[in-house]
Formats: structure tokens, sequence, C-alpha cells
């Protein structure tokens, strides 16, 4: 089958970044440089030219961006984001005829003998009048005189007939530019006419650099081939990048003990969450809570009086998804609530769950949302042998599903309109991948600035749908690696092209419903190892705050990840003032996270070789921030070893450096890549380093 244009002979593929052909957007943050890469070829020896055509989705006029070769037909260009939300770009490149002849023309010159110094053609002088400025060879002398001016002859006059080549690709490029442009390039093109009409026995290059740079803005793209797709970008907010989660249940945000916290009592806990350095906090579902088949404390299945239930069993006759639980206070303390924390520069992050439970609205108004047993009655949630009669899960092959669809989109737009721009959203792997990618494109039509992180602790190939489909940052497998080799394969895999263009890890050591067997210890040096591995790996973590300051360490049972006493079933009261609480290092965290750009972002992680499994070292760097960690993965014993480090990575050379450690005070001097490290976990069990680049 013949093409519609077989003169366009240049081929365009392996453009990164491109997701799933595409299908998906590659993610950026505001103000970011975007590098775009290409596999860029044609036949034969012609020179070739490319440019980037890119702009935001709103926008109908196409930016430009040159691109440049890499070398093994590979080329590269970059732009700019400059504003959030949806972006386009595409490729397009053809054979450059002009730079092919300018290439060929110096080759034509060289040919002619030894050259004066080349002068040029300057759009700005006029054509030359006479002969009496072009450089003329004296006679040749001696027997093979004539031999020798016949080949000077031929090559002068293959130079001149180039010059009227030139010309006629210079008129073209008269007619693409306009006004002043136009007019000197078609100046240029008389003067190579003029040149080649007056023979002589050599010339000079004839061009300056100025005619070359002009001529090269208006390129010949009759020919030029376009890649098919205008791929698509989803530039986020800054936060999407770089953010600091801190977990609480508002309803144990009470002074006194044993007391339903509320709202308010949330909005007087802010000042402390900001003071530990957390920009986000993370509340769990503040809506109703269902009083059939409620959970009592530690998932027991019969409730007792005063017993709370689970806030992820949702609704109750004073309403569901769009109401508060009344226990929490009022939609005037929600707007009190947002306006404290925005004052503080912190998100509040409201959880998302779309469940219900037996007494939602949902469920009497739309029993056929739900699945319906043989018997009658609506399933509700298990994992057998686990059993949830608290809840309902969603049917989203109700025949129903259209409006199914628009009421949980709604619910989003409910709480965006009370100023919530960040969501955690609980298990999104159990509800149709399709729905999401519909439902956060239209929320984002009118509010670009709106995250969604996703609780999706599932399948990679799930778990990275999801990203694909819209979700900002996602949790990770980050609980459960704590081996050296482990930690470093899968941290390198979600901070590396191409799962890196979609895919934002968000680290947290544990969540309410999820304490490792790591963390079932009365040892602190494994709690401040983990913590030190978030918030430094990854430019986003997260932590279920009380719980893990004060090193909640025992399971509900035996071989369980689920806490007892778990604060998902009752209030709990925590000493956060505790001598014990590792706040203080949670701050410390924080501060060095924001004082440090290096930190802020995953795409600089470089590990590097250290000799003793039990120590991991890494590092990222950011300009000439340069952050450098050695963290010991044993916390019960003190370990040493030798780094070899990448100086590559580093741009370091083999001069002495200072490391200031930025947990501890203390400062060192390295020098090249083999540096003594000893860790005590009893002490502290991480270096984060400071490296300080040697005087030049």
């Amino acid at each position: 089958m013949k093409p519609h244009e077989g003169r366009s002979r240049v081929v365009i593929e392996n453009i990164k970044p491109e997701i799933d052909g595409g299908r998906y957007a590659a993610k950026r943050v505001v103000g970011d440089v975007v590098r775009i890469t290409a596999s860029i070829y044609g036949d034969g020896h012609d020179h070739l030219g490319a440019r980037l055509q890119y702009r935001r989705a709103d926008e109908r006029t196409w930016r430009y961006a040159p691109f440049k070769p890499l070398g093994n037909d590979i080329w590269e260009a970059e732009f700019t984001v400059d504003a959030i939300g949806g972006w386009v770009y595409t490729v397009q490149a053809w054979v450059d005829h002009l730079d092919t002849w300018i290439h060929d023309l110096h080759k034509r010159i060289d040919a002619q003998g030894t050259a004066p110094s080349p002068h040029g053609i300057n759009l700005n002088e006029p054509v030359p009048s006479d002969q009496a400025s072009l450089a003329v060879q004296p006679p040749r002398t001696g027997a093979d005189a004539p031999a020798q001016d016949a080949l000077a002859k031929a090559a002068a006059a293959d130079v001149a007939l180039a010059f009227r080549t030139g010309a006629i690709l210079l008129d073209h490029a008269s007619t693409i530019a306009r006004d002043a442009d136009a007019r000197n390039l078609k100046s240029t093109a008389s003067s190579l006419r003029w040149m080649a009409e007056r023979p002589q026995e050599r010339y000079d290059f004839p061009l300056a650099d100025q005619s070359i740079e002009l001529a090269m803005k208006y390129p010949d793209l009759k020919f030029a081939t376009t890649h098919d797709k205008e791929l698509p970008i989803w530039v986020d907010r800054e936060r999407a990048r770089f953010s600091s989660w801190y977990e609480f249940f508002p309803r144990s945000a009470a002074a006194a003990p044993g007391v339903h916290g509320t709202l308010r009592d949330v909005i007087k806990r802010l000042p402390e969450v900001a003071a530990m350095g957390f920009d986000v906090l993370y509340m769990p579902p503040i809506h109703p809570i269902g009083t059939a088949f409620r959970k009592g404390k530690n998932n027991s299945t019969v409730a007792e009086s005063g017993d709370v239930g689970s806030p992820w069993a949702i609704g109750n006759t004073d309403g569901g998804h769009k109401a508060i639980l009344k226990e929490l206070g009022t939609f005037a303390d929600f707007a009190a609530l947002i306006a404290a924390a925005n004052d503080l520069g912190i998100d509040i992050a409201l959880d998302i769950a779309f469940q219900c439970s037996p007494d939602h609205p949902w469920v009497r108004q739309h029993p056929d949302w739900f699945q319906i047993r043989p018997d009658g009655t609506i399933q509700y949630a298990e994992n057998p042998p686990k059993k949830y009669q608290d809840i309902y899960p969603i049917n989203f092959e109700s025949s129903d599903w259209q409006a199914l669809w628009q009421e949980l989109y709604s619910v989003f737009a409910f709480w965006i309109d009370r100023g919530v721009r960040t969501f955690r959203v609980d298990n999104p792997h159990t509800k149709a991948l399709p729905f999401w990618e519909w439902c956060i494109a239209e929320v984002r039509k009118a509010h670009p600035e709106v995250i969604f992180l996703a609780e999706a602790f599932t399948r990679p190939h799930v778990m990275y749908g999801l990203a694909k489909m819209g979700y900002t940052q996602s949790y990770t497998y980050f609980s459960w690696r704590t081996a050296k080799q482990e930690l470093t394969d899968y941290m390198v895999e979600v901070t590396t092209a191409p799962v890196s263009d979609f895919f934002r890890p968000n680290l947290w050591p544990n969540t309410p419903d999820i304490l490792p067997g790591f963390l079932q210890t009365t040892n602190p040096a494994a709690y401040m190892q983990r913590i030190i591995l978030a918030a430094t790996l990854g430019a986003s973590y997260g932590v279920y705050g009380p719980a893990f300051e004060l090193m909640e360490h025992q399971p509900a049972k035996p071989g369980s990840e689920e806490y007892l006493n778990s604060e998902k079933y009752q209030l709990r009261d925590w000493e956060r003032s505790s001598p014990k609480s590792l706040a203080p290092l949670y701050t410390l965290l924080n501060h060095i996270r924001h004082a440090h750009k290096a930190l802020q972002t995953n795409e600089t992680l470089s590990f590097h070789t250290i000799v003793n499994d039990q120590l991991l070292c890494y590092s990222k760097r950011w300009e000439q921030d340069l952050i450098l960690c050695v963290v010991n993965l044993d916390p019960d014993n003190v370990q040493a070893g030798f780094t070899s480090l990448d100086m590559g990575v580093l741009a370091l050379g083999n001069q002495p450096f200072e490391v200031e450690d930025l947990l501890a005070g203390a400062t060192y001097t390295w020098q090249g890549p083999r540096n003594f490290v000893s860790l005590d976990p009893g002490r502290m069990p991480a270096h984060v380093l400071r490296v300080v680049p040697p005087a030049v």
C-alpha cells in the first residue's frame, strides 16, 4: 500500500516519554524541563532537521523547540512546562537540504586548495559591484601548472554551480519568511547568483553565520514527517512531587482521655503538625458511621455500648459520603479547619472510600448499585475467611452504572467545593479501572490542582495501571522491603524510566492496616531506620503518626499485621509528649528535606557500593546540592564497611572533601571512593551527609 506522501523520507520512532503508545500521559511538575528523545533517521547521507512541537492542551498554536542530534540517530529536545494541567507534544522531522548544501559546500571550498580566511556574505551588506572583493589566487608556475590550473578551474566551476543551487534554496526560504527576513534571504540568494556568474580561480565560503542562522529559521517542510500522535503530558503542582504526609484519626484528637475528638480539636493540633514539618494532614473518613453490624474493639463482630465503629463503614441516617459524623462537628467547623490548614501551608487530605455501611442512604435509594445474593440480601465485603459485615462493596457491573459513576464523581466535586484539594483513595484497585480514568479526568477539567493518592497495595500491573489512569501518587511495597538488595531493586524500578514517567511513589513505613513484622519490636532503631529510609529514599513519604512515633508494636495476634487495640475500631489516647516519642526525629528529617532540594526529587537517586550487606548507601543531587546517605539495616548490631562511591555520579574528583552529618552534626573529611563507615543503631542508625565540594 502506497503512503499518502511517498516523498516524506524521514522515520520517527522510539519517542520518550511515551506511555503505552500515547494512550496515557507522562507526569511532570510545573516548572520542569521536559526532555524528549526520539530515534530519527532517513535514507542516504542527506542531513536531517527536527523540531519538537508542544503546547498546552487548551492552546491552539504550537510552540517549537529544536532537536539536537546525540549520535547514532538519537535526537533530544526540551521545553519547560509553565502551567499545571494537560500538555501535548509531537515530533516533526525532514530532510534538511539547506544544511546538507552548507556541509557539502564547505567540502567543495576545501577541495579548491588552501583558502584565505573566509569573510562571507553579510545580510546587512550590499552585493559587491565588482570582483575586487573576491579572493584571487596568484598564477601558478612550474611544469605541472597546466594540470593544476585545470583542476582548480574545475573545482571553482563546481563551487559556482553549488552557489546557484544554494540560491534556489534561499529563494524558497524567502517565500516562507516575511518582511525583512524575506528580503534579506532574497538578497543573499541574489548575492550567490552574482558570485556564480563571475568565474573565479577560487572561491571563499560565501555565507556569514547570521545568514545561515536566518535561513535555518525557515525550513522546507513540504515533505516533512510528523509523528502521527499528539502525546500527552500531565503537569501537577509541586506538592505532587514533594510532600510529607502525617496521618491521625480526628476522633482521637481530643486533649482529654476517653473523649471523642472533633474537627476543632484537629485545628488545635495543626500547629504541632506544621512544627514537625509535615505539609499534608491525612484523616481517615469523617463521614457518619453505620450502626448495623458495627464492629467492636479489635475488630470484634459484636459492638458494645459506646463502641465507635470503623470510619470506613460509611453512612447512617445522618447521611453518607457528603455528610460529616456529628460527633466530629459541622460544616462550619470543617471550613474553619481548611482555612487554618491553608494558613499553615498544610493540605487537608480526605479519605474517599467508595463503600457503604448497611445504613447508608444509597442502600435504600439504589439497591441495584450493590451485589444482590440469591436470597435477596446484599453481599457484604469479605476476603475469605475474613468477613466485613459492616461494609457493602459497590457493584460496578450495575445496570445503572452511569448514574452510579455520576454520583461517585459528585462526591469529589462536593468536597472540592468545600476547599479540599488532596484525596487519599481507599482501595482503588477494587473499583472499576475505567471509572477512575473517567472520574479523575472529569475532576481535572475544572480543578487540575487536585492530587489523588492511591492506597493501592496490589499487584504491580494494577498499581501502575492506576497511576497511568490519573492517580498522582501511590502507596508502594516499601512497607515490606527491608533487605539491601530488595530495597535497591525496588527503588531503582520506581524511580527510573519508564516507570518514573507515570508513577510517583509515596513511601509509608506503616499504616493503620499495616504493622509490618519488622516493626513488631520495642527496638527504637528499627523505627528510626525505617523513617529515615522513607524520608530520604522518596521525595514523598507518609507515616501513620501516633502509632509510629510512640512505637506501637503489638500485633492483634501472632503473624498478623493488624495492630492490637487498633485505632480503626476505638478511640485511642496517645502520649504525644512522651520522652520516647520519635516526633523530634520527624521534625529534624522534615527540616532537612525542606532545606535540601536534592531530597525533593526522585530523579537523581543513585545507589553506591558498600562492602557490607547490612549497609545501604545512596545519593541524591539537585544542581550543587548533594546528599549522601548510609543506613544501617540491622537495628540490633553495629555495622561497618568501606564505601565504593561512584565519583562520576557525585561529580567529585580525588581531592579531599567534607561531609556534614545532618542528623548528628558531625563533620568528616573523606577522599576518593573508599571511605570507612561505622554505624551504631543504638545511637543513630544512619548518616545523612551533606557533601561539601572541595574548593577549586
